[in-house]
């Protein structure tokens, strides 16, 4: 919760082996708001990737830990709370969460690593700081790779409501039952009546400046570009955020067109891995999932290759076809998903951030 966040910075830091994440959520919230944050805090718990959960908080939020806890015992992972008032400060919270880590660490490492089939594949579909290459070359050539991922059995998940607006008519020709139609014009719907709140008109509107630098002028044609990440599969299922998969195939979630929150969102929801096109170029990752950085853009390639996985740029200069570049981009989830660490997960990017639907009390 955010009162202990610096507590679980201090005891991560101090064990090798594990991984944390802050955020400001967890106290003043109620009602739908306060389930999402407690929903999203469990299910990340839960994912696979995470073997054992050690949970800081301060002890009067408003998420019940004794809930929580009980929550993430249900998948037999090993799981314990402290609370800094209960345990009398911070300094000593610390040392026994450093105790409590360093146990966890060694109980995992003796875990032997066991093949899997890839139709356990869960990988979250994501793209941003877009361009006009976005549309042209990352996005398309991710499609072949997650169109090869779902015909192994895999499940691909696409998200960013936001960037379904203007294109929602050719998503909904895909779905695989009229209630998955419908499901996909009420997420867009509910999206849109939040904008109106605010009072603005996003039909027709202009994408966020950078987009427009990279010479994206309007939202259909980022939504046009952002729906060719999940190729032509049809969609099996339209999930709330941070909502676990109950089919495989392709599956849409709905959430935010913030980078991050959707992210957060998918891992929630139980994906392994993301991949992650971009334009103009971002660090982004995650702590609890590797992301795999694809760019269309030659000069982002060249420019931030540091923070770049894979150079769908190739496809903008003629040297390679999409499917050339979408099979790459399979290949390198697979090596991903089989231990191959990202750029991101190298340079330690652990941006974390849980959508919200009311405001704080």
């Amino acid at each position: 919760m955010i009162c202990a966040s610096e507590i679980a910075l201090k005891i991560a830091s101090r064990v090798k082996g594990t991984v944390t994440f802050t955020h400001q959520h967890g106290c003043t919230q109620i009602g739908q708001d306060l389930e999402r944050t407690f929903d999203t805090l469990v299910r990340i718990a839960c994912n696979p990737n995470v073997a054992a959960t050690l949970a800081i908080s301060l002890g009067c939020e408003s998420v019940d830990t004794e809930r929580f806890i009980k929550q993430i015992e249900r998948t037999r992972k090993p799981v314990v709370m402290l609370g800094i008032q209960e345990e009398h400060g911070s300094r000593r919270t610390v040392e026994k969460g450093i105790a409590i880590a360093r146990k966890m660490v060694e109980n995992t490492a003796r875990m032997k690593r066991k093949q899997c089939d890839l139709s356990e594949l869960v990988v979250g579909l994501e793209c941003g700081a877009s361009d006009a290459a976005s549309g042209i070359a990352a996005n398309p050539a991710l499609g072949v790779a997650s169109e090869m991922i779902i015909r192994e059995g895999g499940t691909a998940i696409l998200s960013e409501t936001t960037e379904l607006i203007g294109a929602e008519h050719l998503v909904a020709k895909r779905s695989a039952t009229p209630h998955v139609k419908k499901r996909i014009y009420e997420i867009v719907g509910r999206m849109q009546k939040k904008i109106e709140t605010m009072g603005v008109d996003f039909i027709g509107g202009q994408p966020t400046p950078g987009n427009l630098r990279g010479g994206i002028t309007t939202i259909e044609e980022k939504s046009l570009g952002c729906i060719h990440k999940a190729g032509n599969a049809q969609i099996q299922e339209v999930l709330e955020y941070g909502e676990k998969p109950r089919k495989k195939g392709l599956i849409i979630m709905d959430t935010p067109g913030h980078d991050v929150e959707s992210i957060t969102g998918m891992i929630a929801g139980g994906a392994q891995l993301i991949a992650f096109t971009t334009g103009l170029g971002t660090p982004v990752g995650s702590a609890i999932a590797p992301v795999l950085k694809i760019t269309g853009n030659p000069r982002t390639y060249r420019t931030m290759k540091e923070d770049m996985d894979i150079n769908a740029g190739t496809i903008i200069e003629g040297k390679e076809t999409i499917e050339c570049v979408g099979t790459k981009i399979y290949d390198e989830i697979i090596r991903v998903a089989s231990g191959k660490r990202t750029k991101a997960e190298k340079h330690g990017h652990h941006e974390f951030a849980i959508n919200r639907i009311g405001p704080s009390l």
